[in-house]
């Protein structure tokens, strides 16, 4: 009997689809699977380059494009689409196997070959070259064939490159963008290729092609399971597990391990399922991210993933500060935990005390950043220790007045039994030190970009060294916090132990493409100490590209978020699969209350308030961190509000600082803007925010 698989790239266009739609490919797929015969379903295609591609047939406006093997019963559903957009899209399209791993891979011939011939027709002759450096015979053994050499030999502008993703070969074109950012061939050959050995396949034996790719193509047991994954809401769909990442989720380290990718790649999701793999085994593990808020997030996601108690009873979910207070009033006994406002009061009694001219926010983060993250317990310490991104000299004098403000400070604290979040981290840390049982056996850390130290030394000390302590899951272009940290000062070690996500599967690619744009140039800094890239990053899912609208006062621009709102709910998306973001609380406040005026449900989220169903979501930036929406509004991005002037310090105080905000204010913005699946809107009144090119 025939069967009908369906090729990964093609999942999530699938879960998109409007919901009579999904359910007609679900009785196509049961049509055909039915059928002795597959070709009373398939229907032959006129001037295409490739007559295994076929039509079948979803109504009269849809239809699909089926990869058809030359011998065997099971075919790849690939597309789905408008009629005329679909047979466009296959029209220059072949098939081919790929030389290095064997798989089948899809190409706009004409579109290669017409860009060849303009290539040749301008030969720049004193223009470097992409890849003369690159030998030939590494490109043949990464798989390169000789159409795409043709290709990449006269190329002179990666923009080129990348200017023709989804049209080139998927394997190939990661190959060429790894060597063209400067990858060795043997490391395009580890990261990229993955083939375990050398091999000869025939590039016209599709059949043989596809089942060597098991992992690629997903036979869905019958139509009723593939109806099962449509009518399983978002939130179901955020835990699935790509076949590409299980590996990372499920395999055994020797130590520490990572796993970093840009936004939508799915950390989190193997993040969650690494948790419950080792749950399985019987280890007790600790689920942990910066952020009451998110451990909620993912306290939902784990109880759609899991139902078995018992598993899940081995499975703390808390923010590293619930463990540590639990850990030192455990001890110790309970205190006051400080807050912010009173915190303040205090340094500024004892700078007007001793007439000094530092501001309360300055001495705040000169603990925190200096004293505290670096375990500084001495003045001739303090005097010794490199106070890197602090920007402002501190000479020995100025150096020895702000050591006798901390140590007023702690002795205050002492005093009223009061403790704040790095403090308790800090005697958590040192309480467990000296424990030889530790209260977990495996540490998963989400969000891991926005850890301050003190938190890192608590999760160190929590679990043992060994295989398998501590796994994290992170994206330092996602930092949104002034937190920085190098794992290996603090005894993680994840050299050897890092996996890469390039694939995201979230957002669209034209959302992607222009959020990137606004981190071109940037230098950021993992958690390793070494710079790290979002190069190769990419969606194969396509949608509008973002609207952006700049109003001349404030009522215009809510006007038109009023507008963009409608029309997307006009549109079937439901109240809360939108969310809208800004970097002003009050500029949201201001929206939440225009779009209640004109009758549209808003809510506007916070520490203590969550999504309500049937209302829009409306929450600050930060806020909006590991949440994802259909359609995402993005308002106030102006000159005034993005960066936050309040939030940067000025280039003459600290000029070191003052680039590490501008960086953290850029990715918080990017971070605002990748939280849209299909769907984004970017508005701003009076002067455009410098971060939009």
């Amino acid at each position: 009997m025939p069967r009908l698989g369906i090729h990964q790239d093609f999942l999530q266009d699938l879960v998109r689809l409007e919901r009579p739609l999904q359910q007609k490919v679900v009785e196509t797929i049961r049509k055909f699977e039915q059928t002795a015969h597959a070709g009373a379903h398939l229907e032959k295609l006129n001037h295409i380059r490739d007559d295994r591609f076929k039509s079948i047939r979803i109504d009269r406006k849809y239809r699909g494009i089926v990869l058809v093997p030359e011998q065997g019963d099971e075919h790849i559903l690939l597309r789905v689409g408008n009629h005329d957009e679909t047979y466009a899209w296959v029209q220059n399209r072949r098939v081919s196997v790929n030389n290095a791993i064997g798989h089948i891979e899809i190409r706009d011939t004409e579109t290669i070959d017409a860009t060849i011939e303009r290539l040749k027709a301008d030969p720049a002759p004193t223009v470097q070259r992409v890849f003369a450096h690159v030998r030939d015979a590494d490109l043949v053994r990464l798989g390169v064939d000789e159409q795409m050499r043709t290709f990449a030999r006269k190329l002179t502008d990666i923009g080129m490159l990348e200017a023709l993703e989804g049209k080139l070969p998927r394997v190939q074109y990661d190959v060429l963008i790894g060597l063209a950012s400067g990858m060795s061939p043997e490391a395009v050959w580890d990261e990229i290729v993955g083939s375990v050995a050398l091999e000869r396949f025939d590039p016209e034996d599709v059949a043989a092609a596809v089942r060597r790719m098991p992992d690629k193509v997903v036979l869905v047991e019958g139509p009723d399971e593939l109806l099962d994954l449509f009518d399983k809401p978002f939130a179901r769909w955020r835990v699935y597990l790509h076949p590409t990442q299980r590996e990372t989720a499920y395999r055994s380290y020797s130590g520490s391990a990572q796993v970093i990718g840009g936004p939508g790649t799915g950390k989190t999701v193997v993040a969650l399922h690494r948790a419950r793999h080792l749950a399985a085994q019987g280890g007790k593990v600790l689920l942990t991210t910066f952020t009451a808020t998110l451990t909620r997030s993912l306290a939902e996601a784990l109880r759609l993933l899991e139902s078995d108690d018992e598993i899940l009873s081995r499975i703390d979910v808390l923010t590293v500060d619930q463990v540590a207070r639990r850990i030192v009033e455990e001890r110790l006994g309970r205190f006051t935990l400080l807050q912010t406002k009173d915190e303040r009061i205090i340094w500024r009694k004892i700078i007007r005390r001793r007439d000094l001219d530092y501001s309360e926010t300055f001495l705040m983060e000169e603990w925190r950043q200096v004293i505290l993250a670096q375990e500084v317990t001495s003045l001739d310490a303090y005097l010794a220790v490199r106070r890197v991104g602090r920007g402002r000299r501190l000479g020995p004098l100025q150096r020895a007045q702000a050591w006798r403000a901390v140590a007023e400070f702690e002795q205050e604290l002492a005093e009223l039994n009061a403790r704040v979040y790095e403090t308790v981290c800090i005697a958590a840390a040192r309480l467990l030190v000296d424990e030889s049982g530790k209260p977990y056996d495996h540490v998963i850390v989400d969000e891991a970009q926005d850890l301050h130290p003190v938190r890192w030394r608590v999760l160190r000390t929590a679990v043992l060294s060994g295989p398998n302590d501590i796994f994290l899951a992170g994206d330092a272009h996602q930092r949104i916090y002034d937190n920085r940290v190098s794992l290996s000062s603090i005894g993680i070690y994840v050299a050897g132990r890092t996996a890469q996500l390039k694939v995201n599967y979230r957002t669209t690619a034209e959302i992607l493409s222009w959020s990137l744009d606004m981190l071109s140039g940037e230098q950021v800094v993992g958690l390793d100490d070494d710079e790290i890239s979002l190069v190769g990053l990419r969606s194969e899912v396509h949608g509008s590209r973002p609207h952006v609208f700049g109003a001349t006062a404030k009522h215009a621009e809510l006007e038109h978020l009023t507008m963009m709102v409608r029309g997307w709910l006009d549109a079937g998306v439901r109240p809360e699969e939108i969310g809208i973001t800004g970097r002003s609380g009050m500029h949201l406040q201001d929206a939440v209350a225009t779009l209640t005026r004109s009758g549209i449900a808003a809510c506007l989220l916070s520490r203590e308030k969550d999504a309500l169903d049937g209302s829009v979501q409306v929450m600050t930036m930060h806020r909006a961190k590991g949440l994802e929406f259909r359609c995402v509004a993005v308002i106030g991005v102006g000159a005034d509000q993005v960066p936050s002037v309040t939030n940067v310090r000025s280039i003459e105080e600290d000029e070191p600082t003052h680039r590490n905000d501008l960086q953290r204010e850029r990715c918080l913005l990017f971070v605002a803007c990748t939280r849209a699946r299909e769907r984004l809107s970017v508005s701003w009144y009076g002067e455009r925010s410098p971060f939009l090119r």
